[in-house]
């Protein structure tokens, strides 16, 4: 089935889609009624394909919309959203709307609940952190008739609308500073990129920018835990074990790179000059280390405050519905522990 407009899908189009009555259809989306096994799995299925997602204010209020923008991120115990949700949270207090905010623990399939869940409340809008989803959340959000704007990268295609940095092009930038600085023998320490994305997207143009010196990573250590400081000093130590020699660690976030900081500090080690060091996100909390840790920020207050900017616009501006694409540029910060140029 393909749709040029941008209405939100209705029963009727999964009735058309799976060749049964509207009544049936909502028999089965409410669990009600005698429908039998291998009609409801047909219409479950077609739902699904469609990405349809049944309206639970329907008939409760005129404008079938409420004024609430659904905000899909990964988690906030982790730094990075905190900032992203104040610009989000700022932006939106000049308008009517609100965000409401769920979480996914980087999981595809919370994705899929938490979406399916939210955009049933018929919101204004979504902010959704990424651009990797199942097709069943791509389905849903091609299919809510509201404005959708994936945030924190622009490495892929979007859906609608999408504001946030290449993460490729971040990594490529910090090889470039650190083999302009002399470093040569280089470490990568970061988590699992099977469900970092943004992470692997780094580490992919980080390696592809060494690779067009010459240069190869010596090591590397992943992991699957949060994002801890002492995660950052048990991998610091692990790598190091290996191969004495290395004379830079990039680490695929801020909080472990000040981990391994504090380990090399209390091994005597020379940073800048014996080892460098950088991590990534740029949070302010890690500017009270006994050094500076080189890092990039993410541009995340300024991700938050324009993909709300662009819900607000949509939703002020409903025939507006050319998608936005804005892509920002990070900026690295040398600190302490990265030598200049």
């Amino acid at each position: 089935m393909t749709r040029s407009d941008h209405r939100p899908l209705t029963l009727r189009d999964v009735s058309e889609a799976s060749g049964v009555s509207e009544m049936t259809v909502s028999r089965v989306l409410r669990n009600r009624g005698d429908v039998s096994d291998a009609t409801r799995e047909k219409v479950l299925e077609k739902a699904k394909e469609l990405g349809y997602v049944p309206n639970k204010i329907a008939g409760a209020l005129a404008s079938q919309r409420v004024n609430l923008v659904a905000v899909i991120i990964p988690s906030m115990s982790n730094m990075v959203f905190p900032e992203v949700m104040t610009g989000i949270s700022r932006t939106l207090d000049q308008t009517a709307l609100q965000p409401v905010v769920g979480l996914t623990e980087y999981s595809r399939e919370k994705e899929e609940k938490v979406l399916y869940e939210m955009l049933s409340w018929r919101p204004s809008g979504v902010i959704i952190a990424g651009l990797e989803h199942s097709e069943a959340s791509r389905a849903m959000l091609r299919a809510s008739g509201i404005p959708v704007v994936e945030i924190m990268d622009t490495d892929g295609t979007p859906v609608d609308s999408m504001v946030g940095i290449s993460h490729r092009r971040a990594g490529e930038k910090m090889a470039q500073a650190i083999l302009r600085a002399g470093y040569g023998r280089i470490g990568f320490l970061g988590t699992k990129m099977s469900r970092d994305h943004r992470a692997r997207k780094r580490f992919e143009g980080f390696t592809d920018a060494l690779a067009k010196s010459g240069v190869e990573i010596s090591e590397r250590e992943f992991y699957s835990g949060g994002s801890a400081l002492a995660k950052g000093r048990e991998m610091t130590q692990a790598v190091l074990e290996r191969d004495p020699e290395l004379d830079f660690l990039y680490y695929s976030n801020d909080l472990i790179g000040a981990g391994g900081l504090l380990w090399l500090l209390e091994q005597g080690v020379d940073i800048p000059g014996r080892m460098g060091l950088a991590g990534f996100n740029g949070i302010n909390l890690l500017k009270g280390l006994p050094r500076e840790l080189a890092t990039m920020d993410a541009c995340r207050y300024e991700i938050g405050a324009k993909a709300a900017e662009i819900i607000a616009n949509r939703v002020e501006n409903p025939d507006a519905t050319e998608p936005v694409k804005i892509v920002l540029e990070p900026k690295i910060s040398y600190g302490d522990t990265l030598r200049r140029p």
